[in-house]
């Protein structure tokens, strides 16, 4: 899985003269400010390593246009979507059906999803603390991440915001999607119910951990048994969520498509998931997205135009190209 917001390595836009530098068509995108689909497309072409020019225009309902070089589309939300995967390959964004399940239930690819953008972060907070643990309180090669101290408290941040989007998400199944299992069948989330509170003081001990490391003198032993520590229970975190990612996923999600939602009902799931998990599709949208692979994180915001509210849409859309 890969981060959404990776940069390809190549633009096959590009031309190379012989014996000159590489020159790159200019890119402009035209449409509404408060526009959906050019956000949409302007997210889109972030995975490509395309930053192009917007080109607002007053009207909303003008249509979006998409010029690279001496071509222009518009069109429908596949048009364009289609024509940016000709002309940038790589990394594609389109299709890929196949890998969620393209008729399955909403609220079960939202929370597939979900668990995959978990899963990386609490991979990257764990590849980062044994990069702590080795380093021992040495700066980073990276002058950005600045002093060890400097470096913890961008840590602390990072595992806070992880933390949030894991406990709404949680909150989201057990308000929402674990009583409309036990109405078919009751008792039938009670194991997911208690993994839920078996994990939690795990996560918040973590937390805890990470504030003790923050006091320490870098460099110290006490500092580096704690970065091990740190480690340790950051990895233990990671096999858990596998192990209680993958039971939902084998044992609860099937069963979602016998519980015959309505499409009205399935709409209404998706609008009390975005109510539940404020935090993860308001402020911390972005980092929920760059957990995702880039046909992932695509897949992620078809979902979002599914919201009836067009108000919490565009906020959403609007967010992640700011």
């Amino acid at each position: 899985m890969g981060n959404c917001f990776g940069k390809s390595e190549k633009l096959t836009a590009e031309i190379v003269p012989h014996g000159g530098a590489r020159v790159y068509p200019t890119v402009r995108l035209y449409g509404s400010p408060k526009s959906i689909l050019a956000a949409y497309i302007r997210f889109a072409l972030l995975h490509k390593s395309v930053s192009p020019d917007f080109v607002p225009s007053d009207n909303r309902a003008d249509p979006v246009t998409l010029q690279v070089g001496s071509e222009v589309v518009s069109g429908s939300r596949e048009t364009l979507l289609r024509f940016i995967d000709e002309r940038f390959p790589s990394p594609p964004l389109g299709g890929g059906e196949e890998e969620e399940g393209g008729t399955a239930p909403v609220m079960v690819t939202v929370t597939r999803l979900q668990h995959k953008s978990m899963l990386w972060h609490v991979e990257r907070v764990l590849r980062w603390a044994e990069d702590l643990a080795a380093r021992g309180g040495k700066k980073a090669v990276d002058p950005s991440v600045g002093t060890p101290k400097m470096e913890v408290r961008k840590f602390a941040r990072s595992y806070s915001e992880l933390l949030e989007v894991m406990m709404e998400h949680a909150q989201m199944e057990e308000t929402l999607l674990f009583p409309l299992f036990d109405s078919a069948d009751r008792g039938l989330s009670k194991a997911a119910k208690e993994e839920h509170a078996r994990d939690l003081p795990l996560m918040n001990g973590i937390k805890e951990v990470i504030k003790s490391v923050g006091v320490l003198n870098p460099g110290s032993p006490d500092y580096r048994e704690a970065l091990c520590n740190l480690s340790a229970r950051l990895k233990l975190l990671q096999r858990q969520c596998k192990l209680h990612f993958k039971e939902e996923e084998v044992e609860l999600l099937p069963l979602m498509e016998a519980l015959e939602l309505s499409k009205e009902g399935e709409e209404s799931a998706l609008e009390q998931c975005f109510d539940v998990m404020q935090g993860t599709h308001g402020r911390l949208f972005k980092f929920l997205l760059e957990g995702l692979r880039p046909r992932d994180a695509m897949k992620y915001l078809d979902l979002i135009s599914k919201c009836r509210d067009r108000e919490r849409m565009e906020s959403m859309l609007q967010m992640i190209v700011k």
